[in-house]
């Protein structure tokens, strides 16, 4: 008999977590827990793609505390072109990766970052995913942003900061299995996804914090990012 999918697994769960008091990696922690304990062969796939990208070095040459962001230009869930200096024409700027509108783990954390927009403000938070406007618009549905959400075609801009990885054939097959096809959310149908993490950057454009983790279970704390860029104003 097959396992359950995963994503099934979260759901009986998503919502008890996502309305916690706990910290985000508490909340994080106990869905991926549930994962393993129900759908152990897709756990430890994802341990396999995980040590992989570890191995690889992604995301360990994405811009480092001290050094200045790069540049970007790109389409907002309503179509305007959002330049990084614009953003920061009105202070300094959040800027977090997301892997799209179907990552449970991507809902929570973006869910705990729109919780915090009112303590930043959104003129100074940025989301970027490799997904078209459509499949932003659910994500920001689901999890209440309140800021922009950029789509990043092809994952080129995530790619330029080392933020990106091909998912290999054999995972990709896997998740077709439980019914998700990523090619179908994204500009030309590619199988490729940034490294979810998160960059504060002071008006300069200099980063001032920074999370990079190849563990897509494994997020920022916003009270971290939050500190770091009440520092930078």
């Amino acid at each position: 008999m097959s396992e359950p999918s995963p994503y099934a697994i979260i759901a009986q769960v998503f919502d008890q977590v996502r309305d916690m008091d706990a910290p985000l990696s508490v909340r994080l922690r106990l869905m991926a827990e549930a994962v393993k304990k129900g759908s152990p062969r897709f756990a430890d796939a994802v341990e396999e793609l995980v040590g992989r990208l570890e191995r690889s070095g992604v995301g360990q040459t994405a811009p480092r505390v001290g050094e200045p962001m790069p540049p970007f230009m790109l389409p907002d869930q309503n179509g305007r072109l959002v330049r990084l200096g614009e953003v920061l024409q009105s202070g300094p700027a959040m800027i977090s990766f997301h892997r799209g509108h179907w990552c449970p783990y991507c809902r929570l954390a973006a869910s705990a970052l729109a919780r915090a927009q009112d303590r930043i403000g959104p003129a100074h938070m940025v989301a970027i995913t490799p997904e078209t406007r459509s499949y932003n618009a659910r994500l920001i549905a689901g999890t209440g942003i309140g800021y922009r959400v950029l789509t990043d075609p092809d994952s080129g801009y995530a790619l330029s900061l080392n933020l990106a990885f091909w998912l290999d054939d054999a995972f990709a097959a896997l998740m077709r299995s439980v019914g998700l096809d990523l090619s179908a959310f994204q500009t030309r149908g590619a199988w490729v996804l940034p490294v979810p993490a998160s960059f504060v950057v002071d008006r300069r454009g200099v980063v001032v914090a920074r999370h990079v983790d190849p563990d897509y279970r494994r997020r920022a704390e916003v009270d971290d990012l939050v500190a770091a860029f009440e520092l930078a104003l």
